[in-house]
């Protein structure tokens, strides 16, 4: 076997074992980059060093941890909650409510954050509880709420595709207006798949609140509303780029919360940022330890290996495609979505562009694909939230994620079959 051949089976093989024994991502990447530079002839302690530090080394990154801080900041300050309450007060009195709440909310929220773990702890931490005491079955309200989570990588701004867009040098700008559409479409399929769940329920009906309190609760969440307003609109007119927009998101929520809803003091903000930055530790280590196995596999030339095995396919863009979104279905049930995208994105898109795939198309797919992995079986990431936030067995969750789990794979055979409904509207909003 080849050098290359060896490499490659080195980092199958050694993600697979180390990941199996529970060892850190960030970890196994960077062990099985250096065992794949020692086949390779490469190895050397500085080179491995530069790509670590290489890895985090970017401007467009340091939007990361303010989109982190920004979410952080919303559920600390009550901003989450608010917007749960307006939910509520529109939608939380017909059968089924608080699903509906629990999507709209998702939505709402996905627009501000960019993040599913920090979507779904909130949306979990405050819908759960009261789920429970309604009589709603735990097992569908904590694999909606999982799935009404993973909205957020999708609907701009997101987390996921500032890394793909730093990864793939891909348009961020773009990215984020590609995932509109696409991201309200998943919420209307959440929403018919949550009607077709109620078939099956007995769940009691709630009060219907009056026009003022409705009114009163959307004045409560007036300043919550605003803010995707002013980072959409901020980065289509050109006021600031992705990443000035996540330091406006940031300070905005903190002015909010400090000053406004008065929930949070300057006292709580040590909390705030230390909870911030251990998640952005856990982003940016990925990313470090991502470049190393990347470089590596660069020099593997495993892009050149795959563009051989799918060279067939180049002609027909649909039916490649199709090839890969089924590999990435695949890779999602093991891999978390950041790692995905760190290790597979820069081998995929040249050769989705080669077969002539619009760039920015096959980044919202590929992101999508990695979103719905975060709640596929086995490792599931949000759906350990879920679990662990509701006290639920993981297996509960997974069978409760099912019907949604499905409705998210429809979508994306939907995309995959016909571009169009990606790529028009990304046309009109350009």
């Amino acid at each position: 076997m080849s050098p290359e051949g060896q490499a490659f089976t080195i980092f199958c093989i050694g993600m697979l074992v180390l990941m199996g024994v529970g060892m850190n991502m960030a970890l196994a990447l960077v062990l099985t980059g250096a065992a794949m530079a020692w086949v390779l002839g490469f190895w050397d302690t500085q080179l491995l060093a530069q790509n670590l530090v290489a890895g985090v080394d970017s401007f467009p990154l340091l939007a990361v941890p303010f989109f982190v801080l920004a979410g952080e900041l919303m559920n600390a300050g009550g901003i989450s909650r608010r917007i749960i309450d307006m939910a509520q007060a529109w939608v939380g009195h017909i059968r089924g409510g608080l699903g509906f709440v629990a999507i709209g909310a998702a939505v709402l929220m996905a627009s501000m954050s960019g993040s599913a773990l920090a979507d779904t702890a909130a949306l979990a931490t405050i819908l759960l509880p009261m789920m429970r005491e309604r009589g709603y079955p735990m097992e569908t309200s904590a694999g909606l709420i999982a799935s009404g989570g993973i909205i957020a990588p999708i609907i701009p701004p997101s987390m996921p595709f500032v890394i793909y867009g730093v990864t793939t040098n891909t348009s961020i700008s773009a990215l984020f207006v590609s995932g509109i559409v696409p991201g309200l479409v998943m919420g209307v399929g959440l929403l018919l798949a949550w009607l077709w769940v109620l078939r099956d329920l007995d769940l009691p009906g709630e009060t219907r609140q009056p026009l003022s309190a409705r009114l009163r609760s959307t004045a409560r969440a007036g300043w919550a509303m605003l803010m995707p307003l002013i980072i959409i609109g901020g980065m289509k007119t050109g006021v600031f780029t992705p990443t000035e927009a996540a330091v406006v998101a940031a300070f905005y929520a903190l002015l909010v919360s400090l000053f406004v809803h008065r929930e949070m003091t300057l006292g709580d903000l040590g909390t705030v940022l230390v909870r911030a930055a251990r998640t952005t530790a856990i982003v940016m280590f990925l990313c470090a330890g991502a470049q190393v196995a990347s470089y590596m596999i660069t020099l593997a030339d495993l892009p050149g290996v795959l563009t051989g095995w799918l060279g067939g396919l180049i002609d027909s863009p649909r039916l490649l495609m199709a090839v890969m979104m089924v590999v990435l279905v695949v890779i999602g049930t093991a891999l978390d979505l950041t790692p995905t995208i760190l290790i597979f994105a820069p081998v995929m898109l040249p050769i989705a562009v080669k077969a002539g795939i619009d760039p920015v198309y096959f980044g919202l797919m590929f992101v999508l694909n990695g979103a719905i992995g975060l709640i596929t079986p086995p490792v599931g990431t949000v759906l350990n939230v879920v679990a662990g936030v509701g006290r639920l067995s993981m297996h509960a969750v997974i069978r409760g994620v099912n019907p949604f789990l499905v409705t998210y794979v429809i979508v994306l055979v939907l995309f995959t079959l016909f571009p169009q409904l990606v790529t028009q509207p990304l046309h009109w909003l350009r």
